[in-house]
């Protein structure tokens, strides 16, 4: 019997993430592997978070549909109504919703690219056509966006910080394109990254939710919090918009343990304050290699930067998973680059020196 899937299936690739440090171990027969290739935070969690996980109870029951401790919590820290959060097995699983919402068959859907993959894969699901324009010195291109705008535009996605590039856009920017785009058009700001930023331009896109009650901000324990493991983020958005995306919210979608987790990770303060200090000083670091091997990269707002390698960057990234290190390449527009996650000062040494032979001293398989 012939199977018959959805024909959209043929325009969509599964999502590859980074090798395994164990799959690379058996591949290469290395020992030592460094995993700078998914943004995932080298320092670990919370101790807190450790010790929660001797203390589960009750497993046998679904979870709290609400996260009502985690909206609790989470209202009280970005000062907003607790009708205002949804919450998702990973912000992913937000960008699902958001789709199923406001995305219909030949609906059009405004990002740029390179960006996150999923928002063009979410919305192709959904039958509707991507629009994705490049960016504009490495950073989202708005006026762009803006200029694509049609009666068919139904969502549009910013990634601030941006995956890849890991530039952002500041609040005059951000203001000036808000008040440009029509009010029934959703736009959706990714800011998955946010706690690493330190540009003082940032923008406080909570403060945006009254005057804008189309836009919807994302977030995520798995990066800077360290729980990339538990899955869970959340949204913030307008009380109407909060209700529709709970219309197709999967049931019981955070586990218990992934919720008792992030309510344990936003106690420690000073785990966080680690996690951001470390990860700008390292990055300060490998700036300061970088410019002394005169090799190019993108500034970055996050805890990963992008390194031109002068040639293809998916035969450099063989060639240093091959030495231990696992990095990501291969982003649309921009094929001599690899994106490199900010590891631990140690890491980044050892990989530095790699990066040199590679690069600059043409060093062969």
């Amino acid at each position: 019997m012939t199977m018959y899937f959805r024909k959209i299936l043929e325009e969509i690739k599964a999502y590859v993430p980074g090798k395994s440090i164990e799959e690379i171990q058996r591949e290469f027969n290395i020992n030592k592997i460094a995993k700078l290739a998914s943004n995932e935070n080298p320092y670990g969690c919370s101790q807190g978070v450790l010790q929660c996980l001797n203390d589960v109870k009750n497993i046998e029951e679904y979870p709290d549909n609400n996260c009502t401790k985690l909206r609790e919590m989470l209202a009280q820290k970005h000062n907003i109504k607790e009708t205002q959060l949804i919450f998702g097995d990973g912000s992913v699983e937000i960008l699902s919703m958001i789709s199923q919402v406001f995305i219909g068959p030949d609906d059009e859907v405004i990002t740029c690219t390179p960006s996150f993959s999923s928002y063009f894969t979410q919305a192709k699901l959904m039958g509707g056509k991507v629009i994705g324009i490049p960016l504009s010195n490495d950073v989202f291109d708005l006026k762009g966006i803006i200029n694509k705008i049609t009666d068919r535009t139904k969502l549009i996605y910013i990634g601030n910080p941006n995956n890849p590039t890991g530039t952002i856009i500041t609040v005059d920017e951000q203001l000036d394109f808000l008040k440009s785009v029509p009010k029934n058009i959703a736009v959706v700001l990714d800011e998955a990254y946010y706690e690493y930023v330190t540009d003082k331009q940032y923008p406080n896109s909570i403060s945006f939710l009254n005057e804008f009650e189309n836009i919807i901000i994302l977030r995520t324990f798995s990066k800077a919090y360290g729980l990339a493991g538990f899955r869970v983020g959340y949204g913030i958005a307008s009380e109407e918009m909060v209700v529709e995306l709970n219309k197709v919210r999967n049931p019981f979608n955070v586990s218990t343990l992934a919720q008792n987790a992030a309510c344990k990770a936003l106690m420690d303060k000073e785990f966080i304050e680690m996690v951001v200090k470390n990860n700008t000083q390292v990055l300060n670091y490998m700036y300061e290699q970088l410019d002394r091997l005169d090799i190019s990269y993108i500034s970055s707002q996050t805890n990963f930067i992008m390194i031109d390698c002068r040639r293809n960057g998916m035969k450099v990234s063989q060639e240093l998973l091959e030495r231990g290190f696992i990095v990501r390449p291969g982003f649309p527009l921009m094929d001599d680059y690899i994106r490199v996650s900010i590891g631990t000062l140690e890491q980044m040494k050892e990989f530095i020196v790699v990066l040199d032979r590679l690069i600059n001293e043409g060093e062969k398989q």
